[in-house]
């Protein structure tokens, strides 16, 4: 029984997010509480990804972040696709397909997600080129998507200054708190960062109880918009097809640096919580279901090719 947990552990968090949500919804003992999950879930899910990052960082020491020429390359993809959905619709200001169009935008600029590192390091990829990409790829959002979105979204008494550092406030403490907390304990404890370490899979197990409150909170919002079910079916669709692009991109890239498998990661694996904030506060709210969508096919890529791993196939 253990070892078909371990064997299946994402799959079992991603369906036990989506049943737990229904039946906890369906128990009216509970309808008083709902804000207050909510709440609790939005101070858990930061802190999980705090510890997992700090966990890892007690692993990767600063001297192994590594820059390479594919995290270029991922990045000119990210932008360049960013900036022609953008062009899109400019040219078709008034177009039924803006807000697939607009959640085709939060896909392709998503950051890496920050729970990247635990996955790469279990099918064997380079933490280190890995949460160096994480870093810059997570300025360029901060400094890109002010700078674009207003664009198409004019938000009045928004200016850029304030856009960026809403993002940047977002986003930094999560990235670089752990990193540099991981730096101190390290000098201060060395014995400590040791044993820290030596839990090679406690940030894995930690990304799975996080996954299944990412699953039940993607399904809170898809099941809660009132999105037609037309429009809904075509994000689902535009954030597959962004999932498969990416993840496929980056490994071909990657392949040409001998780092395929972090590079498909740091392309393809996505800070979807942010997806769905960008959603809610730069675009229109409706497509914050993007990232929802977005979270379950990552989600399953990732399942597939951890399972390949257990069974020997190439990589």
């Amino acid at each position: 029984m253990m070892a078909f947990i371990k064997n299946w552990t994402l799959p079992i968090a991603m369906i036990a997010g989506a049943l737990g949500y229904f039946a906890y919804t369906a128990i009216p003992l509970f309808d008083h509480t709902h804000a207050m999950a909510l709440k609790t879930v939005s101070i858990v899910q930061p802190l999980l990804l705090f510890a997992m990052l700090f966990l890892t960082f007690c692993r990767v020491r600063p001297s192994d972040l590594r820059l390479s020429r594919w995290q270029i390359w991922l990045l000119m993809f990210q932008l360049l696709m960013f900036l022609s959905a953008t062009v899109a619709i400019i040219i078709m200001p008034e177009s039924h397909w803006q807000i697939v169009l607009e959640s085709a935008m939060l896909c392709f600029i998503c950051p890496t997600a920050t729970a990247a590192a635990v996955v790469t390091r279990k099918l064997g990829g380079n933490v280190g080129t890995l949460m160096a990409y994480t870093i810059i790829i997570n300025l360029a959002v901060a400094i890109a998507v002010p700078l674009i979105v207003p664009i198409i979204h004019p938000h009045h008494g928004t200016t850029f200054f304030k856009a960026f550092l809403t993002i940047i406030s977002k986003v930094f403490p999560l990235l670089l708190g752990p990193f540099f907390l991981s730096i101190l304990v390290r000098w201060l404890m060395p014995k400590a960062t040791e044993w820290l370490a030596s839990a090679r899979d406690l940030p894995f197990y930690m990304w799975a109880f996080s996954l299944s409150l990412a699953i039940a909170m993607s399904v809170r919002s898809i099941v809660h918009t009132d999105c037609p079910w037309t429009y809904q079916i075509a994000i689902a669709a535009v954030s597959l097809v962004a999932c498969i692009m990416q993840f496929v991109l980056g490994r071909k890239i990657g392949l040409h640096y001998g780092d395929k498998i972090t590079a498909g990661q740091a392309c393809g694996q996505k800070n979807t919580v942010l997806v769905i904030w960008m959603g809610y506060t730069f675009m229109t709210p409706i497509t914050s279901i993007a990232g929802g969508f977005y979270s379950v096919w990552h989600n399953l890529w990732n399942s597939y090719q951890l399972l390949k791993v257990r069974r020997g196939y190439k990589k």
